[in-house]
């Protein structure tokens, strides 16, 4: 541990003061310009802290919250990407409406008095559902995706303008007074542009051009786009962007700092830990950084069909500083407002200052800042093993490795982001009061089968069916299903003979699928399913099957997890099953069925008779003794709300795939029998060296997604319903209602600073552990010498209260009898 001294309370809290104060919005309209150094608002270069919350990844009536925490953890702007597929999921046909209300989303900013920032796109990647687009435009002639064409161009700028003129029309653009200070046109485009040659260059420019005659008032963004027209801010996006340099007269700007990882089915928990983003943070501001947006700050849930990947999760948690509930993820979450409020303490020198760098070697280097006779300074030492000790300005500094010192007078270090003060808070899934002690509910479960009529059809000799359609090919899932569902039946049939060459009892069912999952019926009989499990989207499904003299059907079912969101001419990647499809007989004789005459049904029967919603008019019939590992099955039942206000859960354990609605809401795909390999995790995650989404993972050989966020406005009073179907097969008994509850809270202060604990609204219940001297913090054990009065002390300060604060000294806690040059308190409550 180095001996550097950390600041008083009083200096975070005059910090806290000054950051605050920078966020009064005024009503009138303001001039957002910018140079080299910064944006400048009303003529002043401004420091700007910004945090990704996307509107429809929660619910309205989690907006005003998620956005005041994001506020008191020291952000001074929100940014949001806008959804093209979900609000025109159909062409011509919006939905404004409910968690899709951006006017809403960004007044609940503006009230808070925030900045925001709009990335229009409309492309967004974002692990959301085909990147944003919707599926429809692929049914325009002549259509390409993202370069120089006219099919594409026109759609994007329809809803582009659209977007902007509502935008314009509720004045949220600062403006017109609002909060908006910067929008974006396209999105991470030069990652892909030159896969497109010069049509790509061509479209980027368009894009320029067309942003620019949409007059907002407010500069546009690129991210990612190092040849932007000048028009455009190019940004950075990444795990580190210290080290990014914008084109000539560009502030720095880093609109995607990802402060975690999304998740996939079949994947393990990625975390990145407090002390390596605040590092990547402190180094970008070091380096002349003013701009940086964490993605995610929170992450949400993929409600619906929304997410994509494909095989993305429903929950993208994204290890952010609130978690998917909106819970403050500790210590991430304070550990980095610490940091933002210093840094923002320091906005004026930072934008203004004349920055002085120098190398020390080893990866060690020194930042001054000065400006009218004031001076900041910087300690980075980004060497991944060994901590560094220069001689700055006469005096000596060890810096940890991977870690940066904050000197805001150039002689006391108050903050090293290798150090975390913050507590821990663990938090933990429980069965709500009035349900203990049971082990859940009880819940008495009905059930009903999902019926399939069409499966023993002659597609040749029937008439029409319902919501049928045909075609004497194989259709791409993408323009047969237009995404308004997870599932597409592909059925044919085929006329067998006693003279055929490949009659027999039994021939392979051969069947070449470009899809996720793959459930094959013959002659009305399951005869197997296949799905990925290692990322390739394509895959040969081969079983055998008995033929029948006469009529043979054939039906496929191919179920979309999340259609592809990122990469070059993604919207032309194969969906479904493109074939061949092929009867292959013992003597290697087959017959092709790929040219036959093909029937598509898209859909559920059951969402058809509208069986997730709440059956309030029309009696349907389910059936009790609900049966148990059964393909195709809805099952329903009913549950209490919990009392109190902690986010309510699902735990789906014993399921095996589907969906599931809570009072009709959809809360996503379910998939908790997809268990993560053994392999990879890790125990202790040393922060130290760059991170990627490999590093740090836990959840090895567990489900990769077991909760499932019910948002309480989803709730009813009392009664509620919840409705599941049911694709593999599970045990519907195993379900249980649960809330999301902080059980502890531990963290360690260095002499002279104050530890602070809260139970986010709960009382403090007890203290597992006290302890003032030399003791280690991440174990809780007492060190060679420590106060006796450590317990008592921490009793007295903290039971019964929602938080406390505890001076770190041998004021408060007397003699510890420690010869050590840095002392510390170290304290685990409950909660």
């Amino acid at each position: 541990m180095n001996t550097t001294t950390m600041c008083s309370l009083k200096f975070i809290a005059l910090a806290l003061i000054l950051c605050a104060a920078t966020f009064n919005l005024s009503a009138d309209a303001a001039d957002v310009s910018y140079d080299a150094r910064a944006l400048k608002i009303d003529g002043q270069r401004r420091i700007i802290i910004s945090g990704s919350i996307h509107y429809p990844r929660s619910t309205p009536e989690m907006w005003p919250s998620l956005i005041k925490k994001a506020k008191e953890g020291g952000l001074n702007a929100i940014e949001t990407y806008v959804f093209w597929n979900a609000h025109e999921p159909l062409y011509r046909q919006y939905d404004f409406s409910g968690n899709l209300d951006l006017l809403r989303f960004l007044k609940v900013i503006q009230d808070e008095g925030l900045y925001a920032i709009l990335r229009i796109g409309p492309y967004v990647c974002a692990e959301w559902n085909y990147g944003g687009f919707p599926v429809w435009l692929n049914s325009i002639p002549d259509m390409t995706f993202r370069t120089e064409n006219d099919a594409f161009m026109y759609q994007m700028k329809n809803f582009t303008t659209l977007i902007v003129d509502k935008v314009k029309e509720a004045n949220l653009f600062a403006s017109e007074g609002g909060p908006i200070i910067l929008a974006q046109i396209e999105n991470e485009y030069g990652n892909v542009i030159g896969s497109y040659g010069n049509d790509g260059k061509s479209y980027m420019n368009w894009c320029a051009n067309f942003a620019e005659t949409l007059d907002i008032g407010v500069p546009w963004i690129m991210c990612q786009e190092s040849d932007a027209p000048p028009s455009m801010i190019n940004t950075c996006n990444g795990w580190y962007c210290d080290q990014f340099s914008p084109n000539s007269n560009i502030p720095k700007m880093w609109t995607e700092n990802w402060s975690g990882w999304y998740k996939n089915w079949g994947g393990k928990d990625p975390h990145r830990t407090a002390e390596d983003l605040a590092f990547a943070v402190a180094r970008f501001f070091q380096y002349g950084g003013t701009l940086q947006n964490y993605y995610m700050y929170h992450g949400g849930t993929n409600f619906g069909r929304t997410a994509g990947g494909p095989y993305i999760t429903t929950s993208y948690d994204y290890d952010a500083p609130l978690d998917e509930y909106g819970n403050l993820n500790q210590p991430k979450w304070g550990h980095l407002k610490k940091l933002h409020s210093l840094i923002m303490s320091m906005e004026k020198i930072l934008t203004y200052g004349k920055a002085t760098n120098k190398d020390y070697g080893g990866m060690m280097s020194s930042t001054v800042f000065e400006y009218n006779g004031t001076r900041v300074c910087f300690l980075g030492n980004a060497n991944n093993r060994d901590a560094k000790t220069i001689n700055f300005e006469g005096k000596s500094y060890t810096t940890p490795a991977w870690s940066v010192s904050i000197l805001p007078d150039c002689v006391n270090v108050v903050y090293n982001t290798a150090e975390v003060n913050t507590q821990k808070s663990v938090m933990v899934k429980k069965l709500p009061l009035e349900a203990a002690p049971k082990r859940h509910y009880d819940l008495e479960w009905l059930w009903r089968s999902e019926h399939i009529e069409h499966l023993k059809t002659s597609v040749e000799n029937s008439g029409p069916l319902k919501g049928v359609t045909y075609a004497n090919q194989l259709l791409d899932q993408k323009l047969a299903a237009n995404d308004t569902s997870d599932y597409l039946w592909y059925m044919t049939s085929v006329d067998i003979n006693e003279d055929d060459p490949i009659w027999g009892e039994e021939v392979t069912v051969s069947v070449q699928c470009d899809c996720q999952i793959l459930h094959v019926f013959f002659n009305g009989k399951h005869i197997g399913s296949k799905w990925v499990t290692n990322g390739q989207y394509n895959f040969l499904f081969e079983r055998n099957a008995k033929l029948k003299l006469g009529t043979n059907s054939l039906s496929l079912l191919s179920v979309t997890v999340g259609l592809q969101n990122y990469g070059a001419h993604f919207d032309k990647a194969n969906n479904g099953i493109l074939g061949p499809v092929k009867l292959v007989a013992p003597n290697s004789l087959e017959k092709d069925l790929t040219s036959n005459k093909w029937a598509y049904k898209v859909g559920l029967n059951g969402l058809e008779r509208r069986l997730q919603e709440v059956d309030i008019k029309h009696k349907r019939k389910w059936h009790p003794n609900v049966p148990f590992d059964r393909m195709f099955v809805w099952y329903k039942t009913t549950f209490k709300t919990p009392k109190g206000e902690d986010p309510v859960v699902l735990d789906l354990w014993g399921l095996g795939k589907g969906t599931a609605w809570v009072n009709g809401h959809d809360i996503g795909r379910y998939w908790p029998s997809f268990v993560a390999d053994d392999n990879g995790c890790v125990s202790f995650c040393d922060y130290r060296g760059a991170y990627t989404g490999s590093k740090c993972l836990t959840n090895c050989g567990k489900s990769s997604q077991r909760w499932y966020h019910v948002p309480r406005s989803f709730l009813n009073d009392e009664d509620n319903t919840l409705v599941l179907f049911e694709e593999f097969g599970g045990n519907p008994t195993f379900i249980s209602v649960q809330t999301v509850t902080m059980k502890s809270a531990s963290a360690h202060a260095y002499e002279g600073n104050s530890l602070e604990l809260s139970c986010q609204g709960r009382v403090i219940s007890k203290v597992n552990f006290a302890s003032f001297g030399n003791g280690t913090y991440g174990s809780l054990h007492k060190g060679s010498c420590h106060s006796p009065n450590s317990l008592s002390v921490v009793k007295q300060a903290c039971i019964g209260k929602e938080s406390c604060s505890i001076d770190a000294s041998e004021q408060t806690f007397g003699p510890s009898s420690c010869d050590a040059p840095m002392k510390s308190l170290a304290v685990e409550v409950q909660c």
